[in-house]
């Protein structure tokens, strides 16, 4: 079943990066470039969650290889066809079988329909056709069903943008136990979006989701940790749930455990601890650790100075839209690092960051007489 999350700390199954908001710390250092930060995901970058798959009972009818239909499948064994053609990467398949699970009332069917409509997977992208069969789902109690349908109002897709109902199918979703409906539900009350910010509110919901080992909602406990949001700031602890959240393969909590690493905060400071946790999240393509990444390589730390290396990884980060990797290309096209100098890419990549609020690359912009 596919499911969608906000990924608190800086990221429609997914975690509360929802809408990838970064709420962390901009910590500039002397080189003048945009240092590593901590990554919060508050609804996240969207992923599919793993899903068991039962075993068709040996008098199935249906062959997987002629793809015969037989009239008594039931529509929990359509729902199980159509998840071993999704592993198998047959979306179109998929689609057709999730389809009939789902038109026979299959509450899973339903949802991972909703979730193949809403990314154009084996069917065009229709964010209509997902909040429709979303709803359905959700409305017969399926909490995966009413998570997704809240991230459908949070971010407006297929539906006008609407905080207080995706805070009421957030909750519906939260309170029968469902990981990822905590974690968003908790990125709800910290972002205060349909309800009063509360940080308390905010910890107990991600606490629920960590507890049940769901990476994205360790990653943003030990963001709370770390920064001291309704409870006491505890560098140790926030080491404890971002390692959680890194060792499951969480990108972000793989970033933050590198920052962690980096700057000595709760463990004892190790730059190649660092580089390997932060290559770790830079590989799966997180923006937020390929500029970090980018930055340990600008600097040598961890591994020998490099800077066409550095530039290689601050432009994955700046095409992505990052305002860090964004800054850091500029500075390295400013000043000929790994790259030849280039003044009007500078500007370029500077005026990139800046639109997007950086005040570092405001600064930089001032220093050239440009405007942004």
């Amino acid at each position: 079943m596919k499911i969608k999350y906000l990924s608190i700390l800086i990221g429609c199954v997914a975690a509360l990066n929802i809408y990838a908001q970064d709420i962390s710390k901009h910590v500039i250092k002397k080189t003048e470039v945009q240092t590593p930060k901590r990554t919060t995901t508050v609804v996240s970058k969207k992923k599919a969650a793993s899903r068991v798959v039962p075993q068709r009972k040996r008098n199935s009818s249906y062959s997987s290889s002629s793809n015969s239909y037989q009239p008594q499948l039931s529509a929990e064994e359509m729902y199980n066809i159509g998840n071993e053609n999704y592993k198998k990467g047959d979306y179109s398949e998929a689609v057709k079988w999730y389809r009939k699970a789902a038109e026979q009332g299959n509450a899973s069917g339903q949802t991972d329909l909703g979730y193949m409509y809403e990314h154009g997977y084996g069917v065009l992208k229709d964010y209509s056709e997902a909040v429709r069969w979303y709803r359905k789902s959700a409305e017969q109690g399926n909490a995966a069903g009413q998570n997704n349908l809240g991230y459908m109002y949070r971010n407006g897709y297929g539906v006008l943008k609407d905080y207080s109902e995706a805070l009421r199918w957030f909750r519906k979703s939260a309170e029968q136990g469902y990981a990822a409906g905590q974690n968003n539900l908790g990125a709800m009350y910290l972002t205060g979006y349909g309800v009063s910010q509360d940080y308390s509110e905010t910890l107990r919901w991600l606490r629920k989701s960590a507890e049940q080992g769901y990476a994205t909602g360790q990653n943003n406990l030990g963001w709370m940790y770390e920064n001291g949001y309704g409870v006491l700031q505890d560098y140790s602890e926030a080491v404890r749930w971002y390692r959680k959240s890194a060792e499951q393969g969480d990108d972000d909590g793989q970033n933050n455990l590198g920052s962690m690493y980096l700057d000595g905060y709760g463990v004892s400071q190790d730059y190649s601890e660092a580089l390997r946790w932060y290559r770790k999240s830079a590989e799966q393509g997180n923006a937020g650790g390929q500029n970090n990444l980018g930055w340990m390589y600008l600097n040598g730390y961890g591994v020998s100075q490099d800077y066409s290396e550095a530039v290689r990884w601050f432009r994955k980060s700046a095409e992505q839209g990052n305002d860090g990797g964004q800054n850091n290309l500029g500075y390295m096209y400013l000043n000929g690092y790994g790259v030849s100098k280039d003044y009007t890419e500078a500007v370029k990549w500077y005026r990139k960051a800046a639109r997007q609020g950086l005040e570092k690359a405001k600064d930089h912009l001032r220093d050239l007489n440009e405007t942004w």
